[in-house]
C-alpha cells in the first residue's frame, strides 16, 4: 500500500463550495490589481506622476492589504467568517467610488489622494477576505493543506489574466477609459457575495479548542511581533509625513507607533519570546511579497516599455495563465516528485531568480516567453506554500500567523517591492539618460527626486514628458530615442536589481531546508501533539521543584 498523502474531501458538506467562493473572492482582488496595473500608465499620463508616485498609490494595494489581514486574522475567530465577509464587500464597492472621484482636470494632488485612497480600501477588502479564506480553507482541509491552498490561490492568476486580458482589449484596441475598466472587478465582487450568502463556516482547530487570542499569538511572539510592527512603523511613518510636515518626525512617530504595538503582542503573549522559525518564516515572507506581488504590479510597464505596450499586456496575461495552471499541480510535485514544501520554495527561488535575470536582456517576444516562463514558474508556489509551512509547524496560531504572515507579505509589496522598484526605474533611467545627453536629462528630468528607504534621492525622467513622445510615429528625433532607450535601459537594470531578493531567499530555503533534515524531516504536526509536549515540559517542571 503506498504510504503517499491522497487528496481527501473537506471536513464539511459545504467544504468545495466554499472553496470556490474564496476562489471568487480572490479571483475579484486579481482582476482590480491587473487592471490597475495596466493603468498605471494613463495616470502618470493624465496627472504627471513619477514613477516613485505611481510606485506608492501601487503600494497602497498592498499596505492596506495588510491592515485587513491582519485586523481580520485576530477577530475572525471571535466574530466568525460571515461577518468578515458583509465588511469585505462593502470596502470593495466604496473604493470604486473613491477611486473615481479623481476626474480630468483636477490638481494632481487631490487626484493622487482619490487614487491612493482608493487603492488603500480596494486592498483592505481584499486582505479582509484573505483572512477569511486562507484559514478557512486549511481548516477545511486539514491533510492536503499545500494542495488546497495553491488551488485558492489559482484564483490569483486567473484573476489577473481576466484583468489582463480587459486591459489589453480595452486599453489598446478599443481605447475605453480607466474607470469604466476599473469598474469591471465590481462583477466577481457581486458573484463572491451570492456564493458566501448563507452559508455555514467551520472554525479554526484552534478556536474549536478555546484558545485566548494571546495563547493563539504565543508562537509570534515578540520576534514575530517585532517583524510585523517594523513594517506598520514604516507605513505609518509614511502617511503621517504631510500631517506632521516633516518626514524625520514623521518616521520617530511611525516607529514610537510600532513600538507600542510591539508592547501590545507582549502584553497580551505575557511577552513570550516566540518562536524564531515562524519569526524566519515572516521574515521571508516579507521577500516574497516584495518580489512576486511588487513585480507583479510592474511587470506589464516594464516589458511593455522594454517591448510594446500591447507585448507587455500579453506577457503579463501568460505569465499569470503558467502560474494558474501551475498551482493545481502542488500535489503531484509534493508526492510524486517528493519534494517537500520547503524543498519546492528553494527550487522556486532559483528559478525566480534565474527567470528575472534573463528577462532584463529581452529583446524579442519570443524569448521574454521563455525567460517570464521561468520566472512564472519560480514565482508560483510561494505565496500558498508559505503559507501552507505556517498553518502545518504552528496549529496552535488558528487564524492569525497565517493572516499575519499574508499581512506582512502585503505590507513589504507596498512598502519595499512597489516603490523600490518605482525608486530604482527612475535612478537607472536617469543615470542612464544623464550619461549619454546631460543637457537633455535637464530637459526631462522630474521636478521632485524619488526617494526610497536609505538610498539617495535621485531624479528620475518625467513621466509625462515622456509619455507624451509618441513612439507610433513615423519618425522620432534622435532625443527622443535617447529619452525612450535610456528609460528601457532604466527597466531592464531594475529587473537585475529586483532578482537579488529571490537571490536571498534561495539562501533562507536551503539553510530551513539542512534545518528540517536535522530534526527528522519536514511534516505537519497537530495541536494534540503541541498540547502533548507541553504537559511532559509541565511535568517535568513540576518534577525538579
Amino acid at each position: 500500500m503506498s504510504d503517499e498523502p491522497t487528496i481527501t474531501p473537506g471536513v464539511t458538506p459545504n467544504a468545495m463550495r466554499l472553496l470556490w467562493a474564496g476562489f471568487t473572492a480572490i479571483l475579484a482582488a486579481g482582476v482590480g490589481f491587473a487592471i490597475r496595473g495596466g493603468i498605471l500608465d494613463n495616470w502618470g499620463t493624465e496627472y504627471g506622476f513619477s514613477g516613485s508616485e505611481l510606485g506608492v498609490i501601487g503600494g497602497a494595494g498592498f499596505t492596506g492589504f495588510c491592515f485587513g489581514i491582519i485586523i481580520g486574522g485576530v477577530i475572525a475567530d471571535k466574530i466568525g467568517y460571515g461577518w468578515l465577509v458583509v465588511a469585505a464587500f462593502v470596502f470593495h464597492v466604496v473604493s470604486a467610488f473613491v477611486t473615481f472621484g479623481a476626474t480630468d482636470g483636477m490638481p494632481k494632488d487631490t487626484a493622487y489622494n482619490f487614487l491612493f485612497w482608493g487603492t488603500f480600501l480596494f486592498a483592505f477588502a481584499n486582505g479582509t477576505l484573505e483572512a477569511v479564506a486562507n484559514p478557512l480553507v486549511a481548516t477545511l482541509f486539514p491533510n492536503n493543506r499545500t494542495h488546497y491552498l495553491n488551488i485558492l490561490h489559482a484564483s490569483w492568476p486567473a484573476g489577473m489574466i481576466l484583468g489582463g486580458v480587459m486591459g489589453w482589449v480595452l486599453d489598446d484596441y478599443y481605447k475605453v477609459g480607466w474607470k469604466i475598466q476599473l469598474g469591471l472587478f465590481l462583477i466577481p465582487t457581486v458573484v463572491y457575495g451570492l456564493m458566501f450568502l448563507g452559508q455555514k463556516m467551520p472554525k479554526s482547530e484552534a478556536s474549536e479548542k478555546g484558545l485566548s487570542l494571546g495563547e493563539m499569538l504565543k508562537d509570534v511572539g515578540l520576534l514575530g511581533g517585532a517583524v510585523v510592527c517594523f513594517l506598520l512603523a514604516r507605513f505609518f511613518g509614511s502617511v503621517l509625513e504631510p500631517l506632521v510636515g516633516s518626514a524625520a518626525t514623521a518616521e520617530y512617530v511611525g516607529y514610537g507607533i510600532g513600538f507600542v504595538l510591539l508592547l501590545g503582542i507582549g502584553a497580551i503573549t505575557k511577552f513570550s519570546v516566540g518562536s524564531m522559525l515562524l519569526c524566519v518564516l515572516f521574515v521571508t515572507h516579507a521577500l516574497v511579497g516584495a518580489v512576486e506581488l511588487g513585480t507583479d504590479g510592474w511587470i506589464q510597464n516594464i516589458t511593455g516599455n522594454i517591448l510594446t505596450s500591447e507585448q507587455g499586456k500579453m506577457l503579463f496575461v501568460y505569465t499569470s495563465a503558467v502560474m494558474f495552471g501551475l498551482r493545481f499541480c502542488a500535489h503531484f510535485i509534493e508526492t510524486k516528485l517528493g519534494l517537500s514544501p520547503v524543498a519546492l520554495l528553494l527550487v522556486c527561488a532559483v528559478m525566480a531568480c534565474i527567470g528575472l535575470n534573463m528577462t532584463s536582456n529581452i529583446e524579442s517576444f519570443s524569448y521574454a516567453l521563455i525567460a517570464l516562463t521561468i520566472y512564472g514558474f519560480g514565482k508560483t508556489f510561494f505565496w500558498p506554500t508559505m503559507l501552507g509551512v505556517a498553518s502545518d509547524r504552528f496549529p496552535r496560531t488558528g487564524a492569525v500567523a497565517i493572516s499575519i504572515m499574508g499581512g506582512i507579505g502585503m505590507m513589504s509589496a507596498g512598502l519595499i517591492g512597489s516603490p523600490g522598484l518605482g525608486y530604482f526605474k527612475d535612478r537607472y533611467a536617469g543615470e542612464a539618460l544623464q550619461e549619454v545627453d546631460a543637457e537633455l536629462y535637464a530637459e526631462y528630468k522630474a521636478e521632485e527626486p524619488s526617494r526610497f528607504l536609505f538610498f539617495e534621492p535621485s531624479p528620475g525622467l518625467d513621466s509625462k514628458k515622456v509619455g507624451e513622445i509618441d513612439t507610433e510615429a513615423a519618425e522620432i528625433s534622435e532625443d527622443e530615442q535617447k529619452v525612450l532607450q535610456a528609460s528601457i535601459t532604466g527597466d531592464r537594470k531594475t529587473l537585475v536589481a529586483d532578482s537579488v531578493i529571490p537571490a536571498t531567499m534561495a539562501v533562507i530555503f536551503l539553510l530551513l531546508l539542512l534545518y528540517f533534515k536535522s530534526i527528522g524531516g519536514y511534516k505537519p504536526i497537530t495541536l494534540a501533539e503541541i498540547e502533548d509536549v507541553d504537559e511532559e515540559v509541565a511535568a517535568a517542571t513540576t518534577a525538579e521543584s
